[in-house]
């Protein structure tokens, strides 16, 4: 149990000195979300504003949770593409036949990728006042959980598809086709409610809907917004995780 508890936190500090040391993944990762926020944010609010309705100023405060939930998917499941590289490169196989399980070394991927996207998050949260959003403490520690749960979950999705992928060509191709429909029928940039039968039945099956609606009620605080109960999101993305970790580890330890 030590051994593995050793084998798992070195894991993860391996993950985290790679991405600090790698300051262009650093600065884009915040640099994407940032040009979404204040550049397509802005000009849907200025077009809402135009043509009527509540006006343009709630969309930006309504797509502000929808950006975090940009971090979390981009950062958890890419953050997965270091067992694809270290498989190509051999550093895999070393691991492998260290003395720890490979459950350990499932577990310190998805805690390197939790952390990841929670660091990333706290920085896009010193936006809020830019907007005009009024976050205390306790809600940045309730977005905070959240950020931590759903990248978890996502994380350990990733690990899953990484597990069965022998190039990083192909794992990216993968991680494209799933990431953009995954974001968009999430509810980020649009209200969830009075969407058309087939959309609204793609939304409720997509896992990121669920963190971006509980991110988003706990932000704003305005049920107005909210397209399920807080409890129900915070279950679906509890099971997801436990899913998906469970699938991750199984998968990853029959792998060759």
């Amino acid at each position: 149990m030590i051994r593995d508890l050793k084998g798992i936190y070195i894991i993860w500090l391996r993950d985290i000195k790679r991405f600090f040391r790698d300051k262009a993944r650093l600065i884009t990762g915040i640099a994407r979300p940032s040009f979404y926020l204040f550049i397509l944010g802005s000009g849907l609010s200025s077009a809402f504003g135009m043509f009527g309705g509540r006006g343009g100023d709630w969309y930006m405060d309504f797509v502000y949770p929808g950006i975090l939930g940009m971090i979390i998917i981009f950062t958890s499941l890419f953050s997965a593409v270091s067992i694809v590289w270290d498989r190509e490169f051999g550093f895999l196989k070393e691991i492998l036949v260290a003395p720890i399980s490979r459950t350990s070394i499932v577990i310190g991927k998805a805690l390197s990728g939790s952390t990841l996207s929670l660091f990333q998050g706290i920085i896009m949260l010193f936006f809020a006042p830019l907007l005009r959003i009024q976050l205390n403490f306790f809600m940045i520690i309730k977005i905070c959980l959240l950020i931590l749960l759903t990248s978890f979950a996502l994380t350990s999705f990733g690990i899953l598809i990484a597990s069965r992928m022998r190039t990083m060509q192909g794992f990216h191709m993968i991680m494209n086709f799933i990431i953009m429909p995954m974001f968009f029928l999430s509810g980020a940039m649009f209200p969830l409610k009075d969407l058309p039968k087939w959309l609204e039945y793609l939304v409720n099956i997509n896992p990121l809907s669920y963190s971006i609606d509980a991110i988003r009620y706990v932000m704003l605080e305005d049920k107005i917004f909210l397209a399920h109960p807080l409890l129900i999101n915070i279950s679906v993305i509890s099971i997801f995780a436990v899913t998906m970790i469970t699938l991750a580890i199984f998968v990853f330890n029959i792998t060759d």
